[in-house]
């Protein structure tokens, strides 16, 4: 699995499985996990507003227990919800989120949003080099070039949380616009590189250095967004994939926009 380096030395792989999802079925979680790490994910993403953790857990353990994998071999991501921001909070909800998932340690802790709930993030004691990641809305309908380079300069490696760019309900000005679907250019690059749309939208961030977090509950395309290590796109048909731009934020997090430090 390809991987890229935090500047603490880490290694992360380029592509992980995302498990958000606003209904699912019970034991859905667990399904597309067990499904993610027989597929190849080394990296898993979950979080303690997900409501999964129980079931995410459920599903690397039981990969564990069948030796299809070591603990070791994983990369578990989960994230602090906003109302845990301050100091005195952050580790019980690390600890609720660890019982949770039956582990006894992660491999990353986000805080979720750059937002606090109820009280303001008590982050001044944080050094400055302990900012080496961060998880942003990239796709190709928001390239966010500036705010990449600005990353990569301070040695921030960015994440691409919803990599796939789809049209938010919570969006309606931009249904109709979803050119990752039906722009025919996408097709004819997928087409000669036996790939899908999905596949090329994700190969197209990944030559760009980011890594990328597709969810899915379906079998066949978790399988299928893993296999994007086999092709290259040239320059030219990078270009193409990223004049999708249309600075389209699909999670705009307007449920926030009263609270403090809302970055929108």
């Amino acid at each position: 699995m390809i991987s890229a380096e935090l500047n603490n030395g880490i290694e992360m792989p380029m592509i992980g499985l995302g498990t958000y999802a606003r209904i699912a079925e019970p034991g859905q979680y667990q399904q597309a996990v067990e499904w993610g790490i027989e597929a190849g994910y080394k990296h898993i993403d979950t979080a303690s507003c997900y409501n999964n953790e129980k079931e995410v857990g459920k599903g690397i353990q039981n990969k564990i227990k069948e030796g299809l994998v070591t603990r070791e071999d994983l990369f578990v991501t989960t994230k602090l919800w906003n109302d845990c921001h301050a100091e005195k909070d952050v580790i019980p909800s690390l600890k609720e989120s660890l019982a949770r998932l039956n582990l006894d340690y992660i491999d990353l802790y986000l805080i979720h949003w750059p937002v606090s709930v109820d009280v303001k993030p008590q982050i001044n004691n944080i050094k400055r080099q302990s900012f080496y990641f961060t998880l942003l809305l990239i796709n190709p309908t928001l390239t966010q070039h500036k705010l990449v380079d600005y990353c990569k300069k301070h040695s921030i490696l960015p994440v691409a949380y919803t990599p796939l760019g789809l049209i938010s309900e919570a969006r309606p000005e931009f249904i109709g616009k979803d050119t990752i679907k039906t722009d025919p250019k996408l097709g004819e690059i997928a087409k000669k590189y036996g790939k899908t749309r999905a596949q090329v939208a994700l190969r197209y961030l990944i030559q760009r250095g980011i890594p990328v977090l597709p969810k899915s509950f379906t079998k066949s395309r978790i399988e299928e967004n893993l296999d994007i290590f086999n092709f290259a796109l040239s320059n030219e048909e990078m270009a193409v994939v990223d004049s999708y731009n249309i600075d389209h934020r699909c999670v705009p997090g307007t449920a926030f926009k009263n609270f403090s430090y809302y970055p929108f």
